[in-house]
């Protein structure tokens, strides 16, 4: 994992830790479902990059589910307009066979216009229901997205957005 471009690897890995100064911090929670079934079919979605496509996201990555080492290239737009972000898993929830939680941490790699990580995870609360948590950190890299300003942040609360939508969609689907 020495291609990451960052030092602080797996700091987003805790959705209750403060994240590292000198980032943009997002943390978007949203309900996606209640019970077992709604909380397998998320966390099946998540960790085997199913949420990300509906949302958009053209995935290309090295395994069918995310664990850890995987190296992962997503892209958004359209044509020319398409920009690349290459990824490296650095924690998954694969590895450690929590079963009332399912997701992963993904950081930036070389190449990358920004620099960061991003968790996704899904978790069952006692009462039963289902929510799902993006946590993540990054600033931009590359001189063209120090130009964007705060599109970038916005962009990223706008895509956490739309994958809480996107997984409460594909749980539904799954669980009726």
């Amino acid at each position: 994992m020495n291609d990451l471009n960052y030092p602080e690897v797996g700091a987003s890995t805790d959705l209750h830790a403060p994240l590292p100064a000198g980032y943009n911090h997002l943390r978007h929670r949203a309900l996606v479902g209640h019970g077992r079934a709604a909380l397998d079919a998320a966390g099946a979605a998540v960790l085997g990059w199913r949420m990300h496509r509906a949302a958009g996201v053209r995935v290309t990555a090295e395994a069918d589910r995310a664990a850890a080492g995987v190296a992962v290239h997503c892209a958004v737009g359209i044509g020319p307009l398409r920009a690349g972000a290459p990824c490296r898993v650095v924690w998954s929830t694969a590895d450690s066979g929590d079963g009332d939680r399912h997701g992963f941490t993904y950081g930036t790699r070389r190449g990358h216009l920004a620099v960061g990580e991003e968790t996704f995870m899904v978790e069952m609360a006692a009462d039963g229901a289902v929510w799902f948590t993006v946590n993540a950190f990054s600033r931009p890299h590359r001189w063209y997205a120090h130009l964007a300003g705060p599109l970038l942040p916005l962009a990223q609360h706008h895509f956490a957005h739309r994958c809480a939508r996107t997984l409460t969609h594909l749980a539904t689907l799954t669980t009726h």
